[in-house]
């Protein structure tokens, strides 16, 4: 059974948030990120994923607290990739 938060938050919508940003260059460290996980040998494709991963965590709290999007955590995590160890919080 889908719920709400799902249906905000699907793979596909996250990737096209994450390719926008690119696209914009806002924030920054979303570019940045990917053209260190690409130049240290991981597929853009899967950069990509990681990075909506990191972009998820964000719009979770959003969402689920009505909290502000935290442009710090999400940094944070974006620095971490590929290592995904603070998806288990």
């Amino acid at each position: 059974m889908e719920n709400e938060q799902d249906s905000y938050m699907t793979e596909e919508t996250l990737i096209e948030t994450v390719e926008n940003q690119i696209a914009d260059g806002e924030p920054k460290k979303v570019k940045e990120t990917l053209m260190r996980l690409v130049m240290t040998g991981t597929p853009r494709e899967e950069a990509i994923q990681w990075m909506a991963c990191a972009l998820a965590i964000e719009v979770s709290d959003v969402m689920l607290n009505g909290a502000s999007f935290n442009e710090q955590r999400y940094n944070q995590h974006l620095d971490a990739l590929p290592n995904l160890d603070w998806m288990e919080d």
